[in-house]
This record gives structure tokens, C-alpha cells and sequence, in this order.
């Protein structure tokens, strides 16, 4: 039995994903390979050469596949996609964009976003807005899943020796070209890496709002902004920020929901935070059912105060 985990990077290094989803291959049994699949990306290769447990790195490197491309990350991987009883990817973008291809290509039904690992073919996932847990079993030849991350350990990133092999990339494919990409600069943390979380609702009222009550109590904290779908939606922020079901899945140490009323789809998103406070003016609101704390008031008092205090 043996695993092949296509890297999530960006060239220069590996997305803090991708040691979550080792872990999780790991825990499957068998030998686990990497496929690094970029253009000039030696630096990535020789990172993941150095984490435990990894028995072989793959290098595919091509001007093709230095944007990630979804269709031709799927035909270097089909090339040796046969090698392999699975085919594991993180449960982001980047995973969710070119698995289902592979998925496809090869015949079998594709395993989305498993949080546990029972056996080499059996696993569980959410379903219903992560209000049940699926125990999925799959006798396909080959298993192509996704890895929700924050259900995993972060495997280490210093004490491995795997062997480093070149392989040939797939030629670009005709059906789709990259043509540019905008990436948000962000002055604070990360919101699927970050310790700490601030993410705010439609209680804030305006966009005004959502910067001038949350950014001094991130700036406090060294946290991440995060917001509800229905903040995105009334405009107060970029859905980049957008926590939940239909944005990021985080579990941060720390999550400070700020006048979020705890929908299904936001709590999907949040509620394997460590801890959670919750500040909502109704105490009747959902948030509080999975908050660890919850202060019942007006956030636009009550978040000043934690600011003082913090100071």
C-alpha cells in the first residue's frame, strides 16, 4: 500500500495544509510519497524530503504547472496515478479544484473532506453542515480524498530523509489557460494558520463599523480577522474573510465571535476552535451553544473595554 499526497505550495515553499494532510496519510499505513508538482520549486522539494515519515518525493517540474492549473496538475498526477492505492490532497481550493478531476478520470467516487481516519478504506467525514459525521468505507482500487486540515496534527517538518525522484510532467493541456491571478495582501495573520480568530457579523452594522470595533482588538491580539456569511454578503467585508461551510474552515486556540448569531453554515466553519467566546446582545443566539464563554451585551461597549483592558 502506498500514498501519494499532492503538495499544496507556491514554488517557494508548502502550504501549512499539506503537513495536515501527511498526518492523515500516515495515520492510513503504508508508505507515503509526495508529488510536488511546480516550476522551480527545488526549494519545495527539498523541504519535503526533510519531514518524517515520507518515504519518496516526486518532483514534477514544467513552466506549466507553475500556477497550479488544476487540468494539468491532473494529467502529471494521472501519470502516476497507477503507482498508488490512494491519492490524497488538502481540503482547499487547491484540492478541491483539481481532485474531482482526478476523481473523474480515473473512475472512482472521490472522498471529500475526511476528518478521521478508521481504516485503509474506511473514514468519516461531516455532512449536514457538520451536525452528523458520514463513516464512509470505498473498495475502489484507488482512493482519491481530501483532507480537511484542521482535523489533523500538523505533521514535522525536520528530522526526514526521503529520497528525492524527478519525474516528467504532462504537457500543458489545450482546454485551459492561465491568464492572471489577484491575490489579497493581508497585514495580519492568515485565517486557516492563525492562533487567534476575530471575526465579526451582521451585528456590526455597517463596514464602518466592522473595521473600527474589530481591528484594535486584533491588533491586540495578534489575531486574524474573520466574518460571517451574512457580513460578506451585506458588503462589510471580503469574502477572503468569510468563515464557515461556504468559506474557511479554521480551529484556531482562540475564536472571539463578535455579533455573529451562530448560523449553521458559520458554526460549520468554527466550532473546532479550542475556544470559543461569543459576544451577541441576544442570549438567546445560536453562537452560545458552542461558545466556551459568552458575554451577553452590547459588542459596541463591550469590545472597547477588552481592548482597555488588553492594554
Amino acid at each position: 500500500m502506498t500514498i501519494l499526497v499532492i503538495a499544496e505550495h507556491n514554488n517557494t515553499t508548502l502550504n501549512p495544509a499539506t503537513f495536515n494532510t501527511l498526518t492523515a496519510a500516515q495515520k492510513i499505513g503504508g508508505d507515503v510519497h509526495i508529488l510536488v508538482a511546480g516550476h522551480n520549486a527545488q526549494s519545495v522539494a527539498s523541504a519535503a524530503v526533510k519531514i518524517p515519515g515520507v518515504a519518496k518525493v516526486l518532483l514534477a517540474d514544467a513552466p506549466q504547472l507553475a500556477d497550479g492549473v488544476a487540468e494539468n496538475i491532473e494529467l502529471t498526477v494521472l501519470g502516476v496515478a497507477d503507482r498508488y492505492t490512494h491519492v490524497l490532497a488538502p481540503a482547499t481550493a487547491y484540492g478541491k479544484n483539481a481532485l474531482p478531476r482526478i476523481a473523474a478520470k480515473l473512475d472512482v467516487a472521490q472522498i471529500s473532506d475526511i476528518i478521521a481516519v478508521d481504516s485503509a478504506d474506511t473514514f468519516q467525514r461531516p455532512i449536514y453542515a457538520g451536525n452528523a459525521i458520514a463513516t464512509v468505507q470505498s473498495f475502489d482500487p484507488i482512493k482519491v480524498i481530501t483532507v480537511r486540515s484542521t482535523a489533523f496534527d500538523a505533521a514535522a517538518r525536520e528530522g526526514g530523509n526521503a529520497a528525492l525522484d524527478t519525474i516528467a510532467a504532462a504537457p500543458a493541456s489545450e482546454l485551459t489557460h492561465f491568464l492572471s491571478r489577484e491575490t489579497a495582501k493581508l497585514e495580519r495573520p492568515e485565517l486557516t494558520t492563525a492562533n487567534v480568530i476575530v471575526a465579526g457579523g451582521r451585528g456590526l452594522g455597517s463596514k464602518e463599523n466592522f473595521e473600527s470595533v474589530l481591528a484594535p482588538l486584533a491588533d491586540a491580539l495578534n489575531a486574524a480577522v474573520g466574518a460571517s456569511r451574512a457580513a460578506v454578503d451585506a458588503g462589510y467585508a471580503s469574502n477572503i474573510y468569510q468563515v464557515g461551510q461556504t468559506g474557511k474552515i479554521v480551529a484556531p486556540r482562540l475564536y472571539i465571535a463578535i455579533g455573529i448569531s451562530g448560523a449553521i453554515q458559520h458554526l460549520a466553519g468554527m466550532k473546532d476552535s479550542h475556544v470559543i467566546v461569543a459576544i451577541n446582545k441576544d442570549a438567546d443566539a445560536p453562537i452560545f451553544s458552542v461558545a466556551d464563554y459568552g458575554l451577553v451585551g452590547d459588542l459596541f461597549e463591550v469590545v472597547p473595554e477588552l481592548v482597555k483592558a488588553l492594554h
